[in-house]
Formats: C-alpha cells, structure tokens, sequence
C-alpha cells in the first residue's frame, strides 16, 4: 500500500522515473516503432483533410425515399465522426500491408483498436439523450478500453488500489472512491429515469388529485435517491455505520443553522397532505394575487397576472391567512357598483344591467346575475350587479370592464343618467336693502 512519504519520497520517486525511461528505450525509442508512429501520423493528416468531404457527403440529402428512411439516420450518426472513421481504415489498410509484408505492426495495431472503441462507444453513446451523461460515459468508457487494449489495465487497478489513505479500520483507496462515482452515477440516473417515469404516469391517472401527484412523486423521489446512494456506498465496500457519530453532529448543525429551510420543508410536505392549495388553484397572500404553478420542496410558485412569478415560503402558507379562491369551487363572484341618478327609472336600470350581464363573455348563467337597489345616497341611488365566472385564473378585471362598459352604452342609449357629486343651497335670509342704495352706489361707481 502506498503511503504519502512514499509518494514524496525522491529515491522512490527517481527509481520510478528510471523505470519508465527504460521502458520507453525498449518499448518506444526503437525504430520500428518510430516508422510505425510516422506511419499513424500521416494516416491522420490525410484522414483530417478528408474529413469535412466525408461530413458534407453524409450529412447531404438525397431524393431516395428509401435512403431518407434508413440510411438518412445512420450517416448523420457517423457524421461528426468523419476523422476517426477515415483514420480507422487508412489504420486497418496499414495493417493488412504490414501483415503481408511481415512487417512490425504492433502499434499500429493499438491505434486502430482504440479507434474501433472510440467509434462504436460514440455511436452506443447516441442513444443517451443528455449531453454530459453522454461525453462522461464515452469518455471513461474509452479510457477503461484504451487501457485493456494496451494490457495497462491490471496495473492500473493495483495502482490505484495502493493509493490511499487510512481512516481507523478502513482503507479508502482512489479504486474505491472511482467506484463509487461510477456506481453513484449510475444508480442516480436510473432513479431519476424511474421518478420522471413515475410522474408522468401520475399525471395521467386522472383518479389522484394534483396535490396528490406531487406528494406521491417527491416521496418516491426522495426514497429512490436514498436507496440509490446507500446502495451506491454499500457495493464499494463502504461500512456506512462509521458515518452514524458524524450523521449526528451534522444533523445538531443541520438543526440550528437551517431551521428554516426544514421549516419550509416540513410546511411543503404538510400542505400536499391536507391539500388545501394545489398546481392551479388561485390564491391571494396578501398583495399577492396569482395561480400557483408548481408546488416546491420549499417554496411555491405563484404567476400573477402581469407574468411576475412570486416564490412564497412554503411556511408562510400555513402561518398566514390565505384565500384559495378555488379551493372546493372555482366558482367566484364579483361585486360591481353602479350609481344612477334620481331622476332615472330605478327599475329600467335594474334590468338593463342584468340584461348586459347576461350578454358578456365568461359570465356564468348559473347561478344568475344579480342586480340589487343598495341605498338612498346623497348624489345617486346605488345599485349593486353580482356576477359569476369560473374562471377566476383569467383575471376578474377584463370581465367587470367588458360589464361595465355594456352598461356605459345602454344606459345612454335608454336616458338613464349617471350623477355627478351636486350640493343645493337654501338662503334662509338677506340684511335688508333701502330703495335708493343699489342705485345710488352704482352711479357713484360709475363716476370713479
């Protein structure tokens, strides 16, 4: 097992690099292998000059309804893989006139089946849709290949298995923490493979209710990444009962400095439980007035009706007064004002704003508008129009304009009139005047 003084040891470190010169005099300064080298250098300058000619050929579309269907997908496949495609078979040419001739061809042997790999790793790559995953996956793929091709492989793992450090009973080398990245890795993908697919086959049970939904999904989501790293940690070896002593300090820190990132938690968790608001309900919080779109693991997503989207803590839902306009019933109904004036007919009025109410757009029939004398003010007399929609998502001010606009046009087309703020002044009494006064103070006026 290598240790750190070994590897900061110069002795050790000038032996290893004695070791590896020797290597490369028997192995790579010889010259067969250099003609081998110029040989694998030329075959590549040629392949890049003709790699953009193979690109522009596989990438053309042709009148072949035939060819479109089939052949169309795989020569874009084998598109941006143009260079080491030509490279593979001047490579593989190369060889067959080695082996004719009885030639040394050993290396060239080496650069043509890591090409092979290289090749139809990529290609087998295609088929993951998300790009990091798919160069992650291409490139330690290639890189295991490479090394079992060229019989570094075995070395390799011994190596990497004497690196590392002891912590108590176990022994964590870089083999084992490159394992469990690699089982990690591909543990959490599969699980969010099964999570997304358990969610879209939640969205279509129309049998659960949307609260439900995400409830269902974020548990499941959570179990599975659970399992995923616990399973992940286990199949390297790990005993994970040595973290039991650090959990728990973590989890005393985690106590204090994030209580309110578990308070919002926990509140998230609640509110999907007792559904009381859900991925489409619309909620006033106060100034806030909007749709909820998504619910969160600590937050929740409200789009008001200028498109600002507001992401509420999920605790100030359970500790505030919240009105959930769609609650049980989306049903919702809006109070509207009129004031006409006294010397209107009262009951004309009436039935010409129920009339206009009937007739616009997303006012609901059932229940029936409503349009109701309220007072006797000083200026007017207040009448009061309800109306319902069930629509509430859709905002409630276009629906009260298009109303009150339609009773704007027909009340003047019928006479009835709209007041304006009027005062009436009664003189009670005026100081007396004697006959000649008001005369008398004009003339003199109109003297000066």
């Amino acid at each position: 097992m290598l240790i750190f003084d070994e590897l900061t040891d110069p002795q050790k470190i000038e032996t290893w690099l004695l070791q590896i010169v020797d290597w490369l005099h028997l192995n790579v300064l010889v010259v067969t292998t250099l003609i081998q080298a110029v040989i694998v250098v030329i075959a590549f300058l040629v392949a890049w000059a003709g790699a953009s000619g193979l690109h522009n050929l596989l990438e053309r579309d042709w009148s072949s309804a035939w060819y479109n269907r089939f052949g169309a997908p795989v020569s874009r496949a084998l598109a941006p893989l143009s260079l080491p495609v030509i490279w593979l078979v001047l490579q593989w040419f190369s060889i067959f006139i080695a082996r004719y001739a009885k030639w040394p061809h050993h290396l060239i042997e080496i650069v043509g089946s890591l090409l092979t790999a290289w090749i139809v790793i990529r290609l087998a790559a295609t088929l993951i849709r998300n790009k990091q995953w798919s160069r992650a996956i291409t490139v330690s793929a290639w890189l295991i290949a490479a090394l079992n091709i060229t019989n570094l492989l075995v070395p390799t793992k011994a190596l990497l298995s004497d690196m590392g450090v002891q912590v108590g009973d176990a022994h964590i080398s870089v083999l084992s923490v490159l394992k469990a990245g690699i089982a990690l890795a591909f543990l959490l993908w599969l699980a969010g493979m099964l999570a997304g697919l358990l969610e879209r086959r939640l969205a279509t049970m129309p049998s659960i209710t949307p609260s439900a939904q995400v409830l269902f999904a974020k548990l499941f989501r959570v179990a599975v990444f659970t399992v995923a790293v616990v399973v992940g940690l286990e199949s390297v070896g790990i005993d994970l009962t040595a973290f039991a002593v650090f959990s728990g300090a973590v989890g005393l820190g985690v106590g204090f400095g994030l209580q309110k990132v578990i308070a919002n938690l926990i509140s998230g968790i609640i509110l999907l439980m007792d559904k009381s608001v859900k991925p489409g309900d619309v909620i006033s919080l106060g100034t806030t007035y909007g749709e909820i779109k998504t619910l969160g693991a600590r937050y929740v997503s409200v789009v008001t009706r200028d498109g600002t989207e507001h992401l509420i803590p999920n605790e100030e839902l359970i500790s505030q007064r919240v009105e959930n306009w769609s609650f049980s019933d989306r049903k919702l109904r809006i109070r509207m004002p009129i004031g006409v004036s006294y010397n209107s007919d009262i009951r004309l009025a009436i039935q010409l704003a129920l009339q206009v109410a009937a007739t616009t757009k997303r006012v609901l029939p059932d229940p029936a508008p409503v349009c109701q004398l309220i007072t006797f003010a000083d200026s007017s007399v207040n009448l009061e129009l309800r109306v319902w929609v069930d629509d509430p998502q859709n905002g409630l001010g276009g629906v009260r304009s298009d109303v009150l606009l339609g009773i704007w046009d027909i009340y003047h087309e019928q006479g009835i009139e709209f007041p304006y703020p009027q005062r009436d002044i009664h003189i009670r009494s005026m100081p007396a005047v004697e006959p000649g006064s008001l005369l008398g103070a004009t003339e003199n006026k109109q003297e000066d």
